[in-house]
C-alpha cells in the first residue's frame, strides 16, 4: 500500500515537474541593411548628390524611386517573419539619403503598420548617405541617441559617415546599439582601421557608464570579419571561448570561412561586410537574461540575379546606367536574441 502511496504521488508531480521544464523563451530580432543609394529625386543643399536626379547619371526620376521604396520595403516587411510576425525589434540601415526617404520607406503598405520609428542625424558625408536606427517602440524602449562624430587623423579627404548610437531597453534590459557605415575600399585599409578604433572607444566609453549595458555593433563595415579593423582595432574575436564579458564577438567569422557565406559577391568571391558583434555578457546559456541564439544573413530567391554573367549576385538597384529594378548589392544580416519569458 505504500509502494502504491509513493508511485501516485510521484505522478501527480510529475506535471508540475514538466510544466517547470516547458518555461517559453521569448524570440526578439535585431538586423542590418545596407539599402545601396536610397536617394530620392531632390537634390539636397551642400550634398554631391546629382547622378540620383532626373536629369543625372541615372536619370533617377519618381518611377523609379517609387520603384526602390517598394522593393526595399518588401525586403524590410519579411526579416524575421518565418520566426517572429512583428518582424525585427530594431534594424540598422546604412545609405539613405535623408529623413525624408526614410519617412517615404515606412509608409509603403508593407511597413505602414509595424509602426517602426526612426533616428536619423545628417552626417558629413559628401554624397549625402547616411546611417538610421528604425525600431519598434512597443519591443524597443528609447532613452536616448546621438551621432558620434568620426575623428580624422591627417586625413580630409576620407570624409565618411558618423556612429549612430542609439540608448534603450529591450526585454526590459539596457542595451546600446551602435551603426557603423565604414570607409569604403576607395580609402586603404589604415581608414577603416581608425573607425574600429574609435568605436571600441565608444563601447569602452558606454561600459564605463553602465557596465551592465549589453553593447550590439552593427554595419557595413567595409572589411571582412578577420581584416584588421574589425578583428584588431575594434577587437572582435572569432572563438566564444576567447570573448569576456565586455569583448567582443563576432559571429561571422566562422559563418564566412567555414561556410563561405556572405552578404555581397565581388569578382566571384563572397564578402561579409554586414556584421552585427556584441559584448560577451549577451553570450552563455542563462535565459534568464537576454543571451544569442542565432545569426543568418537573409536570402530569398527574388534577391538574386537569376540570369546572365552575374547570376547568382544579389539583385541590385541598377549595374552601371542600367536599371535593374532590383534590391540593393547587399544582403541583410540579423542576429536573434532570446530570454525566458516571466
Amino acid at each position: 500500500m505504500r509502494k502504491l502511496f509513493i508511485v501516485l504521488s510521484l505522478f501527480l508531480l510529475m506535471p508540475v515537474f514538466v510544466h517547470a521544464q516547458e518555461k517559453k523563451d521569448t524570440l526578439y530580432s535585431v538586423a542590418f541593411y545596407n539599402m545601396e543609394n536610397l536617394f530620392d529625386t531632390i537634390h539636397d543643399v551642400g550634398k554631391d548628390d546629382y547622378e540620383y536626379l532626373p536629369d543625372g547619371k541615372s536619370k533617377w526620376d519618381g518611377v523609379k524611386y517609387e520603384a526602390k521604396l517598394k522593393n526595399m520595403s518588401k525586403v524590410l516587411s519579411i526579416l524575421s517573419t518565418d520566426k517572429l510576425p512583428m518582424g525585427p525589434a530594431i534594424i540598422g540601415v546604412s545609405e539613405v539619403e535623408n529623413r525624408r526617404v526614410l519617412n517615404d520607406l515606412l509608409k509603403q503598405p508593407a511597413l505602414a503598420k509595424r509602426g517602426y520609428e526612426i533616428i536619423h542625424y545628417e552626417g558629413p558625408d559628401k554624397r549625402g548617405i547616411d546611417c538610421a536606427f528604425l525600431y519598434n517602440p512597443k519591443l524597443f524602449h528609447l532613452q536616448a541617441s546621438k551621432l558620434a562624430p568620426y575623428v580624422y587623423i591627417n586625413d580630409t579627404i576620407h570624409k565618411t559617415r558618423g556612429f549612430l548610437i542609439a540608448s534603450g531597453y529591450l526585454a526590459d534590459e539596457h542595451v546600446d546599439v551602435i551603426v557603423n557605415h565604414w570607409p569604403s575600399r576607395g580609402a586603404a585599409s589604415p581608414a577603416r582601421e581608425r573607425a574600429g578604433e574609435q568605436v571600441r572607444i565608444l563601447k569602452d566609453s558606454l561600459l564605463r557608464e553602465d557596465p551592465a549595458a549589453k553593447i550590439i555593433i552593427m554595419g557595413d563595415m567595409n572589411d571582412d570579419p578577420m581584416d584588421k579593423s574589425m578583428s584588431v582595432s575594434l577587437g572582435a574575436k572569432r572563438e566564444v571561448s576567447e570573448v569576456g564579458e565586455h569583448d567582443l564577438y563576432n559571429p561571422w567569422w566562422n559563418l564566412l570561412v567555414k561556410k563561405g557565406v556572405g552578404s555581397l559577391e565581388y569578382r566571384g568571391k563572397w564578402n561579409l561586410f554586414d556584421q552585427i558583434v556584441f559584448t560577451g555578457n549577451l553570450l552563455g546559456d542563462d535565459k534568464s537574461t537576454l543571451k544569442f541564439y542565432h545569426n543568418e544573413v537573409f536570402m530569398r530567391d527574388f534577391m538574386f540575379q537569376q540570369e546572365g554573367p552575374y547570376k547568382g549576385y544579389p539583385l541590385r538597384t541598377q549595374a552601371g546606367s542600367v536599371w535593374l529594378n532590383g534590391y540593393s548589392d547587399h544582403l541583410p544580416t540579423i542576429v536573434y536574441l532570446i530570454k525566458e519569458a516571466k
